[in-house]
């Protein structure tokens, strides 16, 4: 059952927001969201929380300045998804603007596996760098980092991931989720980490006089890849990320972008000059990722470093037809996993877990994502790995923390879990094929003790109904051209309509025609082949329907149940 809820609005809030010039439509948004001022939209740079105050920052400019200024080999141990990906090719980008000698290793994530493990710090080696700079993990690799120290590296942690009980010895860690980090915005990316970094390692070879004789580097030229990286791994748009993607698309849209970004947009139909956090989510974002689930993320990580635009066209369209590939086997599992729901009472359980021998380890992560959007369970799919071992990516709800639900698993039984790790919405784990049934009961007597009864019941938060004048192009494009992410969720609305008519499209997606007092609209719910009632009571977002050089309002139903 989905219940629709309205999300109350500060009205004092509200009506400050629209005393200093916001339009009304947004001032209503944001107090929603919890804005209060205006000074929380300040989307500027100076706005930015400037990096001293983040935990080992300054340690780690230091090192890198030393490297650079020694002539000293650097090399960046990248992860494997869009966040990594795109936090590697700032670190290649600036270090190379800052003069240094710097290359990448990215693990595949078939043979190694998640972060700088031992293996990884051997192949590491193998390249003979003098430092060793880590890109969204490094926090929880205890062992690895041990084993890069004893081959006589220096080794940089930056990361945005929980740690676990102990950190790494490395000779700096910049995480501003460490313990006794003062830094505000816990919620930063793996690649906003890395940003910030390049930024107070350019203010020390400053205070060093590097520059002198050198063009000191615009970092700001990188804010694009900042935005990419920040969107795609779905952390929450805090104001200090909300400055960061702002800035980021501002780039996008005025054509100022990385040429891997411009191809990845190009072949993915996307408009830059009407860029929004959807295109980088949902459309350039997928196709990175393909690269890391299917096939191996130095070609995602290539798309973004290169300064040739043939090159990197080239390179999206190989991208894109890797991303095809990666919907069809999505398809494939979807249907598996299908039939495997049915034997499920899936009212009677407070978590999925599902494992299908055929299944591929680079996709059971959307899948799991999708389970856990229709169904709103917490869901671990798991695939194959080697030597008997089955490896799960889990999504989970609000309510329950998924890498402290899996904390609790491993203390009540352990040596179950012979690795795991992530975040409160999403986490991995590795487990023998034959602990598979001991997992699942584990698990769902956490998420059972976890989660309440409301908890289990799907919630759409919306913002209530839409003014009638705001049915239009002008409010379309507002929205759009503003910020929304994680935790500051773009705009749903919910109303009730008249279904004048309506259709199947492809056989899967349902298209009406409503009215709306005087007002006729069109609308689409995608993925759904049931009609409509007469009347429906609905969440919706306003989106733009482009079709031949004409623009027009359509409504995209996230539900609709009869008024």
């Amino acid at each position: 059952m989905t219940r629709i809820t309205i999300r109350p609005v500060p009205q004092r809030a509200r009506l400050m927001l629209e005393q200093s010039g916001v339009h009304p439509l947004l001032a209503r948004l944001y107090a929603a969201r919890g804005i209060t001022t205006s000074d929380e939209l300040d989307i500027r740079l100076a706005a930015l929380t400037p990096p001293d105050s983040m935990k080992g920052i300054d340690a780690a400019a230091r090192l890198l300045s030393d490297a650079i200024t020694k002539g000293k080999k650097i090399l960046i141990v990248a992860d494997y998804d869009c966040d990594g990906a795109t936090a590697c090719a700032v670190g290649m980008r600036a270090l190379r603007a800052m003069g240094g000698t710097v290359d990448y290793l990215v693990p595949n994530r078939f043979e190694t596996g998640y972060g700088l493990s031992p293996e990884v710090a051997r192949l590491a080696a193998a390249r003979r760098p003098d430092v060793l700079v880590t890109v969204d993990n490094g926090i929880a690799s205890v062992e690895g980092i041990a084993e890069a120290k004893r081959l006589g590296m220096t080794v940089i942690v930056t990361d945005h991931h929980l740690p676990g009980p102990e950190l790494p010895a490395a000779d700096a860690i910049v995480d501003p989720n460490q313990p006794g980090c003062p830094f505000p915005s816990k919620a930063m990316a793996g690649v906003g980490v890395m940003f910030y970094v390049m930024l107070a390692l350019r203010a020390e070879l400053r205070r060093r006089g590097s520059f002198n004789a050198r063009r000191e580097p615009i970092l700001a030229e990188l804010l694009d890849l900042v935005a990419l990286g920040t969107v795609a791994d779905v952390v929450p748009l805090d104001r200090n990320n909300r400055i960061l993607v702002a800035q980021g698309l501002a780039r996008i849209r005025q054509r100022r972008m990385t040429l891997g970004i411009a191809a990845l947009l190009s072949v993915a139909g996307r408009d830059p000059g009407r860029a929004g956090s959807f295109d980088l989510g949902f459309s350039v974002g997928p196709r990175l990722n393909a690269a890391g689930r299917l096939a191996d993320m130095s070609l995602g990580i290539e798309c973004l470093i290169t300064d040739d635009p043939g090159r990197a066209l080239n390179i999206a369209q190989e991208l894109d037809a890797i991303n095809h590939e990666r919907r069809t086997i999505e398809a494939d599992m979807h249907d598996d996993a299908a039939l495997q729901l049915e034997d499920l009472d899936v009212a009677q359980r407070a978590s999925i877990i599902l494992f299908d021998p055929s299944w591929h380890q680079g996709v059971i992560g959307i899948l799991a994502g999708r389970i856990k959007e229709r169904l709103h369970r917490p869901t671990f799919v798991f695939a194959r790995g080697e030597d008997g071992e089955l490896k799960g990516s889990g999504r989970s709800i609000a309510g329950l923390h998924l890498r402290d639900a899996l904390d609790l698993v491993a203390k009540q039984r352990p040596g179950l879990l012979l690795r795991f790790g992530g975040h409160a919405a999403a986490a991995g784990l590795t487990l023998k094929e034959n602990d598979l049934p001991e997992f699942e009961t584990l698990f769902e007597r956490v998420a059972r003790a976890w989660l309440s009864p409301a908890a289990l019941a799907r919630t759409l938060e919306t913002d209530g109904a839409l003014e009638a004048a705001y049915y239009g192009l002008p409010t379309a494009r507002l929205l759009q051209d503003a910020v929304w992410g994680q935790a500051f969720p773009a705009p749903l609305f919910a109303d009730e309509f008249e279904v004048v008519q309506q259709r199947l499209l492809k056989d899967k997606h349902l298209k009406l025609m409503l009215k709306k007092g005087p007002i006729r609209l069109d609308g689409i719910r995608f993925n759904h082949a049931e009609g409509a009632p007469d009347r429906i009571r609905a969440a919706f977002r306003l989106d733009i329907n482009e079709w031949q050089g004409e623009a027009s309002v359509k409504l995209v139903f996230e539900h609709f149940e009869p008024a």
